[in-house]
């Protein structure tokens, strides 16, 4: 609507104007847009009151009702009837494509997402990182990229000697195949426990994993064992959140990768002695970036570098991002300025996209320290509750199972994602669940809801729109907004414009649902249907952009 006023203008206006010299005015009485003449007055040489007075009398266009010069101001009315007949015919002629657009040009888009360490439990904590970037998967390829979601396994590092260790000191194998992942996560609590009163333990957890690192035979059989049991409870999880991957290449991928980037390293004369370990300068601001332990064992920063390299000559990305938590920024960092200095000239396309934590009591939770939420338990906890709410609210619903595990589900994605991403969230499930305020099901309803009404007003037929009232005005305004909240959500790879959005346009629903008499005024029932209709489709769209599933009976 805003690029259409702005041509519009332009036909009236003496200078040139822009997308941005127009404002919406606070209150709706004032118009639905407003252009200030006072940045004119200079180079016309009147007072903006004269010139937004000789505008308004100037202008006449079948897309403006009125244009009104108040204090300087132009103030729009445009012609509510015509804007919103254009918006509904392009919704339903496009339907869920609604929305989309080719910035990408089909440029791929790896995403390092999840990332779970195998031989620990999926907690909560990998949560964000694997919601976050399985929506911003969904916006990239709604912008016209083609992404690739990679599922980097924590299969590797020094917590595998550590494991390796604990399991021979006081694992048993009988223990393990009861239930393998607590049995593992209960070896390696102890392992650190028991470190705090034994340094020593450190050091046999370090030769432990160099041995696996230089392809010992059973420290490579029972590393096997771990991650075959950790990947099948991961699948569990995956599956009830709907969440799939192009590639499950993991640390452990890039062992045979690594010698290579370090001898490249070497040979462009980069690499450092530091403490006998190898270490590439990165100058007086930045802390120098760990290529090889004292002892020859590799670390993050060495498999990230073989793996940015790998990625790029497999992929050939426009752009590469990391859903990476906070706390890892200077890793890459650091990672990025290496890339560089080995001449490496896409390491700029290396975004890191950070996130916060969440938080239990306020507390960071923590595997090492045994305080964990279990991220399947909570899941299957949410779809719990929701089934309960079913059988008390509507308990004749088919398919109940299907539509509490996409209530329950979505509300702990929702609840994450309407978050700004670098913030610290406070989990806490009763506040996820509720039908009322910015949640997942309150918009999941709101979508039940029309398609409600869609199924008692049966087939749509053609419609004309007439008089457009304030609480359909507010819906038609918002769903024309959509197109431009996608792009503006992966512009700044952040969900959350898009859940605040859903918010807006489920709000705005439900005020028309609240106030409009729909199925009982037949003269204005089809054009109705018909926003109705357009508003299930956008709202249905927003939470698949989510990663959520929407409910059309509730």
């Amino acid at each position: 609507m805003k690029k259409d006023i702005l041509q519009v203008l332009q036909q009236f206006s003496p200078i040139p104007l822009n997308e941005s010299m127009l404002e919406r005015p606070t209150h709706t009485h004032l118009g639905d847009l407003a252009l200030p003449c006072f940045p004119f007055a200079k180079e016309l040489r009147k007072s903006p009151v004269s010139i937004a007075e000789e505008l308004a009398k100037a202008i006449h266009h079948p897309l403006i009702s009125k244009a009104q010069a108040v204090g300087g101001y132009v103030n729009i009315f445009v012609n509510r009837s015509v804007i919103t007949d254009s918006l509904l015919q392009t919704i339903h002629t496009q339907s869920t494509a609604y929305g989309s657009n080719n910035d990408g040009n089909g440029g791929i888009v790896t995403i390092d997402l999840s990332s779970p360490n195998i031989a620990k439990p999926f907690s909560m904590g990998h949560l964000r990182s694997t919601v976050i970037g399985n929506s911003i998967a969904l916006l990239l390829e709604k912008n016209g990229f083609k992404p690739v979601k990679i599922n980097y396994i924590g299969d590797w590092g020094t917590q595998f000697g550590k494991l390796l260790t604990a399991y021979r000191k006081w694992g048993s194998e009988q223990a393990v195949q009861q239930a393998p992942i607590q049995t593992l996560l209960k070896l390696y609590i102890r392992f650190h426990k028991e470190a705090e009163l034994d340094d020593s333990l450190n050091d046999e957890g370090r030769a432990a994993f160099k041995a696996l690192e230089d392809g010992d035979t059973e420290a490579l059989a029972l590393w096997k064992w771990f991650k075959s049991e950790s990947l099948k409870e991961f699948q569990r999880i995956y599956d009830l959140l709907g969440i799939t991957f192009d590639s499950y290449n993991g640390e452990a991928y890039y062992n045979d990768k690594m010698e290579p980037v370090v001898n490249e390293l070497a040979n462009k004369g980069l690499l450092a002695e530091s403490d006998g370990a190898l270490v590439v300068e990165l100058g007086e601001d930045i802390p120098p970036c760990l290529i090889k332990k004292s002892d020859g064992a590799t670390l993050y920063a060495t498999r990230d570098l073989s793996a940015a390299i790998d990625r790029k000559t497999t992929y050939n990305f426009v752009k590469s991002l990391y859903i990476v938590g906070n706390e890892q920024s200077l890793h890459f960092t650091q990672v990025k300025q290496v890339l560089s200095k080995l001449g490496y000239d896409w390491a700029d396309t290396i975004e890191h996209i950070p996130f916060g934590l969440i938080l239990q009591d306020g507390k960071k939770m923590s595997t090492r320290k045994g305080k964990i939420v279990l991220l399947e338990e909570v899941l299957n906890d949410a779809i719990k509750l929701a089934h309960k709410n079913i059988e008390e609210k509507n308990p004749n619903l088919s398919n109940k199972k299907e539509i509490a595990q996409a209530i329950g589900v979505g509300a702990i994605l929702f609840s994450d994602l309407k978050q700004h991403r670098k913030h610290d969230i406070e989990f806490d499930l009763a506040t996820m669940l509720q039908t009322e305020g910015e949640t997942g099901p309150y918009v999941q309803y709101a979508c039940a809801r029309a398609y409600a009404v869609l199924r008692k007003a049966g087939e749509a037929t053609a419609f004309t729109v007439g008089e457009v009232n304030d609480f359909e005005w507010e819906i038609v305004k918002t769903l024309e907004q959509f197109p431009q909240v996608v792009k503006r959500a992966a512009d700044h790879v952040d969900p959350s414009f898009i859940a605040k959005y859903a918010v807006d346009l489920a709000q705005a629903f439900n005020s028309f649902y609240g106030n409009v008499q729909v199925l009982s005024d037949a003269d204005h029932l089809p054009y109705r249907i018909s926003l109705i209709s357009c508003t299930a489709t956008v709202l249905k769209e927003a939470l698949r952009l989510l990663g959520m599933v929407a409910p059309e009976e509730m």
